[in-house]
């Protein structure tokens, strides 16, 4: 698992989103993205996290940051997922976990004191140019679901 950095161009990626409509990083050209992996849909702590990003979403926004969430879940179980917590942002799916891989947010963890593969919970921010090329500008690894989006907006200067 290679793990990003700043500096370090995003990797491209499309996915289907809870709508089932195809996603990719250049549609989000000429702005600012954070794109974060959460393991699981309607999980509790994957529920916090996601009602974190969606209670910031006009203090991102109004900094012009776009939030986009992304775990290994189909389509239809995150359709479910963004209705039953009206969620105001993108969720894609990514089952085969190529774009997990390719950012490093699946490998080995410690998930109640056993070692597993799953996804690492991971955000990046991401500055788009008008080609569509992404670059990271922060590379975020195992961060707690809980807490996480207040020190998020804090780094980036958007805390109230």
């Amino acid at each position: 698992m290679a793990k990003l950095n700043p500096a370090d161009t995003a990797p491209a990626f499309t996915l289907a989103d809870s709508f089932d409509k195809p996603v990719s990083l250049p549609d989000f050209s000429s702005s600012k993205v954070i794109l974060y992996f959460f393991p699981a849909a309607m999980t509790p702590g994957c529920t916090v996290e996601a009602n974190d990003f969606n209670a910031a979403t006009s203090q991102f926004s109004d900094a012009g940051y776009q939030v986009i969430g992304i775990s290994p879940d189909q389509p239809a179980k995150l359709a479910k997922f963004r209705e039953k917590e009206s969620l105001q942002f993108p969720l894609l799916g990514d089952p085969e976990r190529e774009v997990l891989d390719a950012y490093g947010a699946w490998g080995t963890k410690v998930l109640y004191g056993k070692e597993m593969q799953g996804v690492i919970r991971s955000t990046f921010v991401i500055d788009v140019d008008a080609a569509g090329v992404g670059t990271i500008t922060d590379a975020q690894y195992n961060v707690r679901a809980k807490g996480h989006v207040a020190k998020l907006l804090t780094q980036l200067g958007l805390a109230d």
